[in-house]
């Protein structure tokens, strides 16, 4: 069994992965929660600053409404003090030639491009800060009212950077949280998973004797049978589900062997295309037996990558003894190794009935055959996808273009 502090180590791992993955997540809804609000605020602070200008434009009306009321009068005795909340408001009296005539106390001077505004409120830059700014028609010219946006900002300002500060701490905070809680939880998950990989890998180690034995015993007793012998027909019969049984074991015992080997196991680098030569090579006997055209399509670039030798053999081997049973007596396997853009991609087809769609969600699980033709025993595939995973590779399933399968795994090269 593996030592409990490597478990130790890889319930922390996992939960790491985790913690990190919910941080992610909540950075990103976080983000966009605080975006919101900052829409919100900034929106709502605009509009204050609306309201006030609006506000003083009807105060204006009003005042030059009013009888025996000078043109300049609603300009020199409106404005808002700076005792008051906010940024103090600023009126001009502007005529029809666009002099400015009167302005408020304190009042900046107003540039020519805010003195001909077509109506509603504008944003418009007044020595060097921006401004709300609206106009309002009077006897003699027009009421030009604005209110700087500098405390506006500086109050919005301070919101973000304020925001910018917080957030990532909440987030190095909510990972910390994640990262204890998944590790507290992660370890006897993992305690439980490495136990039932310990057992694939003891049990099948320990049915390998009796399997021998088994197959050595049923040989010595058919060589004192002659043929035609009941007894002989159920010992074959006996020897051929042995045989097949060891194949089961083997399969399971390779399974348990990737599956408890540590991340990051020792590769090499391979020449995929050399690799598949020499399993295309091994399987030609197997399509001449049921006379099957055997094909292998490799272009000029070489197909290195890093991974390891028997890891990728083993893989080519399951797709060719998939590909050669479902092709059928008479059909055509294809082996394809291509390179290119920084990838590297190996293709098995065959032009046999190809996968059902139905089946394809459960194509990789363990003992699981996408066509029941009474071959196999479903694990194949599973020690394929083991392989993909462990390598970095990536599948594509789908059907080929001579009618059947077509298995692709594709890695970046290195």
């Amino acid at each position: 069994m593996r030592p409990a502090r490597s478990q130790r180590r890889l319930a922390l791992r996992h939960a790491a992965r985790v913690a990190a993955v919910a941080t992610v997540l909540l950075g990103v809804l976080g983000v966009a929660a605080v975006a919101g609000l900052d829409l919100v605020v900034h929106d709502r602070l605009t509009d204050q600053v609306r309201v006030a200008v609006l506000d003083a434009l009807h105060d204006v009306r009003s005042a030059e409404a009013a009888p025996g009321v000078a043109p300049a009068a609603p300009v020199e005795g409106l404005g808002r003090g700076d005792d008051e909340d906010g940024e103090p408001l600023a009126l001009w009296l502007v005529d029809r030639a666009g002099t400015v005539q009167a302005t408020s106390p304190g009042a900046p001077p107003l540039p020519r491009a805010a003195r001909d505004l077509a109506g509603g409120v504008q944003e418009v830059g007044i020595d060097g800060a921006a401004w709300l700014v609206g106009s309002v028609r009077v006897d003699g010219g027009r009421v030009v009212a604005g209110e700087s946006l500098t405390e506006s900002q500086h109050i919005f300002g301070t919101l973000v950077l304020g925001e910018a500060v917080v957030l990532p701490v909440l987030l190095l905070a909510s990972f910390a949280a994640a990262f204890a809680i998944g590790a507290r939880a992660a370890v006897p998950v993992e305690a439980a998973r490495q136990r039932q990989l310990d057992f694939t890998a003891d049990a099948s180690h320990e049915l390998r004797t009796p399997l021998t034995v088994i197959e050595a015993e049923t040989a010595l007793a058919l060589r004192g049978l002659p043929p035609g012998d009941p007894a002989r027909e159920a010992l074959e019969r006996v020897r051929a589900e042995g045989v097949r049984l060891r194949r089961i074991v083997e399969d399971l015992l390779w399974l348990a062997r990737l599956d408890t080997a540590p991340p990051g196991a020792p590769a090499e680098p391979v020449d995929l295309v050399a690799l598949a030569e020499a399993a295309t090579g091994r399987f030609q006997p197997v399509a001449a037996e049921r006379n099957q055209v055997l094909e292998l399509a490799a272009g000029e670039e070489t197909a290195w990558l890093s991974a390891s030798p028997d890891q990728l053999d083993r893989l080519l081997g399951v797709l060719l003894d998939n590909a050669c049973r479902y092709a059928g007596p008479g059909g055509r396997v294809r082996v394809v190794v291509q390179a290119g853009s920084g990838r590297v991609a190996l293709r098995v087809e065959d032009s046999g009935p190809g996968i059902p769609e139905a089946s394809r969600a459960r194509l990789f699980d363990r003992f699981h055959r996408a066509i029941e033709d009474g071959s196999g025993h479903g694990l194949g595939l599973a020690i394929a996808d083991a392989v993909v995973q462990a390598t970095g590779g990536r599948w594509t399933v789908g059907r080929s273009s001579l009618g059947g399968a077509s298995f692709e795994v594709t890695w970046r090269q290195r």
